[in-house]
C-alpha cells in the first residue's frame, strides 16, 4: 500500500530538487538581460541624438542648395527605369529579441520577388539569411551591426553612391526597424536614391544670398553621400533601439514565465510533500491497531 503513495512524492521531491534551481537560474539569466538591454537602449538613443543636428544640417543645406538654384539638376535626383534594386538590410547579430529579425526579413521578402536585387547585409542574421536564400550581397564586410559605427557608415554610403552613379543599380533603399515605443517596433522600407526633388522654390531675395563655388551642383554632388551616410546612421540607431527594446520586451516575459514556473512547482512541491506526510501518518497509526 505504501508503495504507490511514497514514489510519486519522491518523484515530486526529485522534480522541485531539479527543475526549480533551473528555473531560478534561468530567470536570473533573463532578468540580467533585461537590464543590460535598458541600459544599452537608452546609449543608443542618446547616440542618435547627439549625431542627428549634423545630418539635419545637411539636409537643409542641399534643400537651400536646390530651392536657391534655377533649373536645378542632379545625378543623385535621377528617375530612370528600376531594373536593379540595392537594398540595405539592417536585422540584429543574435537572437532572442522576439520577432525582431523575422519580421525584417518578412517585410523584404516581397522585394526581393518583384525583380533583380542585391543586397548589402548589416547584421550576423541578415547574411545568414541572404547566404541560404542565394541572394546576391555586395559585401559581408558589415556582418557585425553590433560593431557598425559612423565612419563604417560613411564606407557604406561612398559604396552604394558609387555604383549608383555607374549604373549597377537604380534605386537604394534601407530596411530596417523603426523604433517606435519600447513596446512597438515596425519594419521600415526608406528610399535614399535617387533623392527626391523639392516642390516649391525659394523666394529670389534668398537665393542672392549664398554663392556656391565651383557650383551649385557640384557642392550638392559632394553633399549627398555625407547625408545618405546620416540616413544610414539613423537607421542603424533605430534598428539597435529596436532590437534592444524587443530583447527587453522579451526577457521580461521569459523572467514572468519562469516566476510563474517556480510559483506553480513551490505549490505542487508542498501538496505533494503535504500528501506523503498524512499518508506516513495514517500508515503509522493503521499499524498501531
Amino acid at each position: 500500500m505504501s508503495t504507490p503513495i511514497t514514489v510519486p512524492a519522491a518523484h515530486m521531491v526529485c522534480n522541485r530538487s531539479t527543475l526549480m534551481p533551473k528555473a531560478s537560474r534561468i530567470m536570473q539569466i533573463t532578468k540580467a538581460m533585461e537590464l543590460v538591454a535598458s541600459s544599452k537602449l537608452r546609449k543608443a538613443k542618446e547616440r542618435q541624438e547627439r549625431c542627428r543636428p549634423y545630418f539635419m544640417g545637411l539636409k537643409q543645406t542641399l534643400e537651400s542648395i536646390e530651392t536657391a538654384t534655377n533649373d536645378f539638376s542632379s545625378p543623385y535626383q535621377q528617375q530612370r527605369e528600376i531594373k536593379k534594386r540595392c537594398l540595405i538590410v539592417i536585422a540584429g547579430d543574435r537572437g532572442l529579441a522576439g520577432g525582431y529579425n523575422s519580421n525584417v526579413f518578412k517585410s523584404v521578402q516581397p522585394m526581393l520577388e518583384e525583380g533583380s536585387v542585391c543586397v548589402l547585409p548589416i547584421g550576423k542574421r541578415t547574411v545568414d539569411f541572404f547566404a541560404r536564400n542565394g541572394i546576391e550581397m555586395l559585401t559581408t564586410e558589415f556582418a557585425e551591426a553590433a560593431s557598425v559605427s559612423v565612419s563604417d557608415c560613411f564606407t557604406i554610403s561612398n559604396l552604394i553612391t558609387k555604383g549608383y552613379l555607374n549604373g549597377q543599380y537604380d534605386e537604394v533603399a534601407v530596411v530596417y526597424t523603426r523604433f517606435v515605443s519600447m513596446l512597438t517596433q515596425t519594419p521600415a522600407h526608406d528610399v535614399l536614391l535617387p533623392l527626391e526633388k523639392l516642390e516649391g522654390k525659394a523666394e529670389t531675395g534668398v537665393r542672392q544670398l549664398v554663392l556656391y563655388e565651383p557650383s551649385p551642383s557640384a557642392v550638392y554632388d559632394a553633399i549627398v553621400p555625407n547625408y545618405i551616410a546620416g540616413m544610414i546612421y539613423g537607421a542603424m540607431c533605430e534598428s539597435v533601439a529596436s532590437e534592444l527594446g524587443a530583447r527587453r520586451t522579451a526577457m521580461d516575459a521569459a523572467s514572468k514565465n519562469a516566476s510563474e514556473m517556480i510559483d506553480d512547482l513551490s505549490l505542487r512541491y508542498n501538496r505533494a510533500r503535504q500528501g506523503a506526510i498524512t499518508q506516513e501518518i495514517t500508515e503509522i497509526a493503521g499499524a498501531e491497531h
